[in-house]
């Protein structure tokens, strides 16, 4: 939806005609960005409906009223994860002027981020607090929690811990817990506000992305020549 979405005009050589209409850039841009996302936001949600009814209909259990605002939330927390790369898709798109080049760093970045980061972060931890049969609880945990920290720089690790929170109220924690402070904790699972409270920063961090990339789109393209 959007590896081409600014080159691809620019190489037909439509850009400029569309903008001589006249059209204002900013409203390019925007268009550009709100139509990838309606279209997002109706597959996420048509495909959601319709598992759900199936789902309703093989069970016979209808969800409580929290289980149904997990779920929309849940909806909420994909359409923004999908439309952050729509916005990274639609960077790159100005960026290099040929679709394919703009389309391979696309899925090079989503790599990287998806599945690389993941193995650096476990060599870095290594080198840095090294974690073996004579090392200390203490250099244990400092390990366990650089190695979550750098994970958490890409956004597919921000979107999974969310998702599992949103859709396991079972879930209390994000991170290494010690036997210490289990002492006194009452087994249960918690509602949907505590579980918001966990997730929020990942809601926040994945929403400031998605801005940053389509601010920086947005500024490069009203500086961009593109009637020569």
């Amino acid at each position: 939806l959007g590896f081409d979405a600014i080159n691809g005009e620019i190489n037909r050589g439509s850009l400029s005609r569309l903008l001589a209409q006249p059209i204002s850039r900013d409203t390019v841009i925007n268009g550009k960005f709100l139509a990838g996302l309606t279209i997002i936001a109706l597959m996420v949600i048509s495909l959601g409906i319709a598992i759900g009814g199936l789902g309703l209909v093989m069970i016979g259990i209808p969800p409580t009223l929290e289980e149904l605002l997990r779920i929309m939330l849940f909806f909420l927390l994909t359409i923004l994860y999908m439309s952050l790369w729509l916005a990274v898709s639609q960077l790159f798109s100005l960026f290099f002027r040929q679709t394919a080049t703009s389309a391979l760093a696309c899925i090079a970045l989503w790599l990287f981020l998806s599945v690389f980061v993941g193995l650096l972060a476990g060599i870095i931890s290594d080198v840095i607090f090294p974690a073996n049969n004579s090392s200390t609880v203490d250099m244990v945990l400092k390990n366990n929690q650089l190695e979550l920290m750098i994970n958490r720089i890409s956004p597919t690790t921000l979107y999974n811990e969310s998702t599992v929170t949103l859709l396991n109220p079972g879930v209390r924690s994000l991170g290494p817990i010690t036997q210490d402070q289990l002492i006194g904790a009452v087994a249960g699972v918690l509602p949907l506000s505590q579980s918001l409270l966990l997730i929020w920063p990942h809601f926040v961090s994945i929403i400031a992305i998605n801005m940053i990339c389509f601010a920086v789109s947005y500024v490069y393209f009203m500086k961009q020549e593109v009637r020569a």
